[in-house]
């Protein structure tokens, strides 16, 4: 199981990566256009118009997916953001029960982010909801990416305080742990 997890945690990050370039590609693109434009300006020729349409929604769009798909990777990275004065301070066995229990509570806020994530994919299927830009984009696909992505994250937790619990290393814990070595 600890396998699948890490891969699982590890395929969401690359997607997360392919997406922020997916995004860069896209600008670059878009970039590209407007020189070419301007080049043609300067030589007296007609611009052809290059453009990518709806760009800033794609953008907007696949930033969103990049950002909570990574969610799950980077919690096991140790990329998040922990304040760790009070665990550090306690006994070891007491700091590892409200290590887990912090986990649990983080997930069940993840649970409930989910869920209303999940809602709102469901609402934006039955009324057919689409994007306002050039491009009608289905809502339910970014808004399903970002479903997905919290899900990922709640199990990461929900994993992380099992690991806890039952005596292991959350992999956020041996991040931290290589990162102060200079691993």
């Amino acid at each position: 199981m600890r396998r699948l997890l890490d891969r699982l945690y590890a395929a969401a990050l690359w997607l997360a990566a392919i997406t922020f370039a997916l995004i860069a590609v896209l600008v670059l693109a878009q970039i590209l256009g407007r020189l070419t434009d301007r080049v043609a300006r300067l030589l007296e020729l007609p611009p052809p118009g290059l453009t990518i349409p709806s760009l800033a929604e794609f953008g907007a769009f696949l930033f969103t997916g990049a950002v909570f798909l990574g969610l799950a990777g980077t919690l096991q990275a140790g990329s998040h953001v922990r304040v760790k004065l009070l665990i550090r301070s306690l006994p070891e066995a007491v700091a590892r029960w409200l290590g887990a229990l912090v986990c649990l509570g983080a997930a069940g806020l993840a649970v409930f982010a989910t869920w209303s994530s999940g809602l709102q994919v469901a609402d934006s299927i039955a009324f057919d909801s689409v994007s306002y830009g050039m491009i009608p984009i289905p809502l339910a696909i970014p808004q399903g990416v970002m479903t997905a992505g919290l899900a990922l994250f709640t199990v990461a937790l929900v994993d992380s305080a099992v690991t806890l619990a039952t005596g292991g290393q959350p992999g956020f814990d041996a991040a931290e742990t290589r990162t102060e070595r200079g691993d």
